[in-house]
């Protein structure tokens, strides 16, 4: 087992661990109401949808253990307000919305309970979406495995392990689980600019795991493609829509096309509720647009001339047609995906 978490619940108060401060120091904070989860979620003190997913879990549950409500409706009514502080801090990964809506769906048979069975619910609902999803993510990793080949090079992009998620990873977790299955690995992690969750974070997982890997550019994935027997590109996903079009960090589309050009099997990996079946495709998607210093600094660094004007998409949209498969909990879906994703979710 790893010797850091994500995010835990610990006696009525949240602890996540602060992946700005990752490679160099392992920082934990502690919060104990929803706008500060909210805020944390809006700053990458944690990311990843999953991680995102269950914060939003926890951040409900503290509103709903902080409330000073004397009825059921206004004890919803904070929910809800809740829930919108949450959504809206990080609109486009769905496991945030997702994790929002499932647990206002298991209020409404429950309306006529007294005001602490309610609360309760709320915070055993937000811990069983934690714990389903370290389970959730080594089936994934036990799936996908299978898809990796011994003495394989991997190419992956941003980070998808244990700090993606509440334990064990998604695309990342795949390449765990083949590693300790005995397979011959090796890993290229591109930085991930501009906030280099893949030099800081998947390194550090790498590091951790005893993994080979090797860090390198962006810009020099095609080049390894190219030069090197690269068998299999390996990302995350933060939304799924219907037809397989998936969004994912900024970058990913780009490598997708690399992928394609030089005949490399491509897969997203995630769990079944990274699937918004009610988007019918990418381009209906929202895509979150950050600050422009995240771009324009490194560090306390300014590197563009001032006043250049900055451009800063967290995510891109991957056409279903660069994706080789996409790798859930379920199984792997393979196109056409308007009919396997539907199957895996029947």
């Amino acid at each position: 087992m790893a010797d850091y978490y994500t995010i835990r619940w610990v006696d009525g108060v949240v602890y996540m661990i602060d992946q700005r401060c990752l490679p160099h120091q392992e920082i934990y904070q502690k919060y104990s109401d929803v706008m500060g989860v909210a805020q944390a979620i809006h700053d990458m003190v944690i990311r990843g949808a999953p991680a995102i997913g269950a914060a939003a879990g926890f951040g409900m549950a503290l509103a709903a253990q902080s409330s000073k409500a004397t009825c059921v409706e206004d004890l919803m009514r904070e929910l809800h307000q809740a829930a919108s502080v949450l959504h809206d801090a990080r609109p486009t990964a769905v496991n945030l919305s997702w994790a929002i809506n499932h647990i206002l769906s298991q209020l409404e048979t429950y309306l006529d309970a007294d005001l602490p069975s309610i609360r309760q619910l709320v915070i055993t609902t937000a811990l069983n979406i934690a714990e389903e999803d370290v389970k959730i993510n080594q089936r994934i990793g036990q799936i996908g495995s299978e898809l990796v080949p011994d003495y394989a090079n991997i190419i992956h992009h941003c980070n998808t392990g244990a700090l993606a998620t509440v334990g064990y990873g998604t695309a990342l977790g795949v390449i765990r689980c083949a590693h300790e299955s005995g397979k011959k690995i090796h890993v290229y992690v591109d930085e991930t600019r501009p906030r280099l969750q893949g030099a800081k974070l998947t390194s550090w997982e790498l590091v951790k795991l005893g993994i080979p890997h090797t860090v390198i550019v962006d810009g020099a994935s095609g080049h390894m493609m190219r030069t090197k027997k690269i068998d299999l590109c390996l990302v995350g996903c933060d939304r799924i829509a219907a037809n397989g079009d998936i969004a994912n960090k900024i970058g990913t589309y780009n490598l997708a096309l690399a992928a394609y050009c030089h005949q490399i099997p491509f897969y997203s990996v995630g769990p079944i509720s990274t699937i918004d079946i009610n988007t019918p495709s990418g381009d209906d998607i929202p895509i979150e647009e950050r600050n422009s210093e995240e771009v324009s600094m490194i560090g306390d660094v300014t590197i563009t001339p001032t006043n250049a004007h900055i451009a800063n998409p967290a995510f891109d949209i991957t056409p279903s047609k660069f994706i080789t498969g996409i790798v859930t909990e379920k199984g792997v879906a393979h196109p056409p995906y308007i009919n396997s994703i539907k199957a895996l979710l029947n």
